[in-house]
C-alpha cells in the first residue's frame, strides 16, 4: 500500500497551520550593525567623563595611539629622524616651488613638494597641506595634469599649499601614502589611482594602519621642517581636503604641535558618514567607535585651534552629522577654557572653502 496520499494529507494540514504558514525571520544584517555601533563603549565620550580635559586628552590620545598602529611605529623607530633632498626648484615669482624627497622610515620615500616665499622675516608660519584621493599628488602645490585638474584645484578651491605661499607662509604639500609615487609594485603597473586596498590590508597583519601611517609621515615631515627650514614652531598648521582632511584630523589629535588645524569634508559621526556608505579602506579604524566618535576625537584639540570645514550640500559627510559632533567637540573647548573652534559651512557640496578657512586663521594667528 502506498503511503504517498496519507503523507500528501499530512503536509496539507501543516500547510494550513498559522505555525507553519509564517515566513521564517531572519534578523536585517543592517540592524545588526547598527546594534553593534550603539553598543561601541566609547570610552573617551566626554559627555560621560568626570575628570580634567587635561587627563582626558592625555588617557585617550594614548589608546588612539594604539589604535592607529603608532606605538609599534615609535617603538620600532625610537631613534629614527627623517632626512630629505631636493631634486629641482622653479622660480614662480614672488616664490619658489620646490620639489623634495624625504625619508619618513628608513624604508620609506615620500615626495613633498615645498614652496618657499622669497621674501621672509625672520621665521614665518608652517602649512603642511596632505592630500586626498586623485591621481595628481601635486594638485595642492599648483601643478595641473590638465584643465580638469585646473579646475578641481582653483575652482574646488584646493591649492592649499598655493594659498598658504601666498599669505608669506612656507607650505609643504606631500604626497599621501599609497599614492603616486608610493603605491605598490602593482598599483603602479595597473595605474590605479591608489594603492589603499592593498596597504590597509598588509598594515592590519602587522598592526598598523593607513591613517596611522599617514599621521606619522606629517610627524616626520614637521620634525624635518622645524630643523631644517625657517618655520616658526608656535604656527604649525595643517589642511587637507577629503582624504587629506582625514588625515588632518588625526594628525592635529596625535600632534600637539599643530597649533592650527583645518580638515575639510571629512568630518561627520561614523554612523552618518564612513559607516553609512561605501568609502575607501583607509578610512576605517579597528575598535575607534569603543573610545569615541569623531566629536570626541576632534576634543584632543581643545586648547588649540581648530577650524571644520564642511559643505552644506557634501554627500558623502552629511552635514547634520557634522554639526552633530561639532556641538560635542565644542564642549570640550569650553571645558579647556582656552583655543577657539568653528564650523565653517560653505554653500556647495564635497570641495574645499578657503574664505572662512583664512579668515580663522588670520582671527586666531595674532595670539602668538
Amino acid at each position: 500500500m502506498s503511503h504517498r496520499p496519507i503523507i500528501l494529507f499530512l503536509l496539507a494540514i501543516l500547510a494550513s497551520s498559522p505555525l507553519y504558514s509564517q515566513q521564517p525571520s531572519f534578523p536585517s544584517s543592517d540592524d545588526h550593525l547598527a546594534s553593534l555601533y550603539a553598543r561601541s563603549d566609547g570610552k573617551y565620550v566626554w559627555r560621560n567623563w568626570k575628570g580634567s580635559v587635561r587627563g582626558w586628552q592625555k588617557k585617550f590620545r594614548a589608546d588612539l595611539e594604539k589604535t592607529l598602529g603608532l606605538d609599534r611605529m615609535y617603538k620600532e623607530m625610537k631613534n629614527f629622524r627623517p632626512e630629505a633632498k631636493q631634486v629641482d626648484s622653479e622660480d614662480l615669482g614672488a616664490y619658489t616651488r620646490e620639489r623634495w624627497e624625504i625619508l619618513t622610515e628608513p624604508d620609506v620615500v615620500i615626495p613633498m613638494v615645498i614652496l618657499r616665499p622669497k621674501v621672509i622675516n625672520g621665521t614665518t608660519a608652517l602649512m603642511v597641506t596632505p592630500h586626498g584621493h586623485s591621481r595628481n599628488t601635486e594638485l595642492y602645490a599648483g601643478v595641473y595634469l590638465d584643465e580638469s585638474d585646473r579646475s578641481l584645484a582653483e575652482d574646488g578651491e584646493r591649492n592649499i599649499a598655493v594659498q598658504a605661499v601666498e599669505e608669506g607662509y612656507i607650505a609643504i604639500a606631500p604626497t599621501a601614502r599609497a599614492f603616486g609615487k608610493t603605491r605598490t609594485r602593482a598599483g603602479l603597473e595597473a595605474d590605479a589611482v591608489s594603492s589603499c586596498h592593498e596597504y590597509m590590508l598588509h598594515d592590519l597583519i602587522v598592526g598598523r594602519t593607513l591613517i596611522g601611517e599617514r599621521v606619522w609621515d606629517v610627524m616626520k615631515i614637521i620634525d624635518w621642517a622645524l630643523e631644517n627650514l625657517p618655520v616658526d614652531p608656535s604656527k604649525v598648521m595643517v589642511s587637507g581636503h577629503s582624504g587629506g582632511g582625514t588625515a588632518t584630523i588625526y594628525a592635529g589629535a596625535v600632534d600637539t604641535r599643530i597649533r592650527f588645524c583645518l580638515p575639510s569634508g571629512a568630518f561627520c559621526s561614523y554612523e552618518k558618514s564612513i559607516l553609512a556608505m561605501p568609502h575607501c579602506e583607509c578610512n576605517y579604524l579597528p575598535g575607534m567607535l569603543h573610545l569615541g566618535n569623531m566629536g570626541d576625537l576632534a576634543g584632543l584639540l581643545a586648547g588649540r585651534y581648530l577650524c571644520i570645514i564642511q559643505g552644506k550640500a557634501d554627500g558623502i559627510f552629511p552635514i547634520d552629522g557634522a554639526r552633530e559632533e561639532f556641538e560635542k567637540a565644542k564642549e570640550v573647548f569650553e571645558a579647556a577654557g582656552k583655543g577657539a573652534c568653528e564650523l565653517a559651512v560653505g554653500d556647495g557640496g564635497h570641495r574645499y572653502y578657503k574664505t572662512p578657512a583664512w579668515a580663522f586663521i588670520k582671527k586666531n594667528i595674532s595670539v602668538f
